[in-house]
């Protein structure tokens, strides 16, 4: 009984530190002639391969799910009166600079992701 207890508490407090921006998409079991996983934009990959979206999250393909998460973390401490974050597509980055002044750069104490 302790052990469970034991168990629980361990993960309830891990699940907080855990990383949020992942998520699983279950396949399709019922049809089992499929040689891969399709992706959201109806892609075709194969059991085992890795790609990146054009949302920025890298996705591994399994037998039974797709698997992904973001390539990206966020910047969420930062002063934010004077500041802005803006995402790069191209680079899956964010950068944070002054918004009346965009090649000044703003410290950021904090990132998510």
């Amino acid at each position: 009984m302790k052990t469970i207890l034991a168990c629980l508490l361990v993960l309830a407090v891990s699940l907080p530190l855990s990383n949020a921006s992942c998520f699983i998409q279950p396949l399709n079991s019922e049809n089992s002639d499929i040689a891969g996983c399709l992706d959201s934009e109806k892609k075709l990959h194969k059991f085992g391969s890795q790609w990146r979206t054009d949302d920025c999250f890298d996705c591994s393909c399994f037998k039974d799910r797709i698997d992904c998460c973001s390539a990206f973390v966020t910047p969420v401490d930062y002063d934010k009166e004077k500041c802005i974050s803006i995402f790069n597509k191209e680079t899956c980055t964010y950068k944070t600079v002054e918004k009346d002044d965009h090649s000044k750069e703003c410290p950021v104490r904090g990132w998510v992701g």
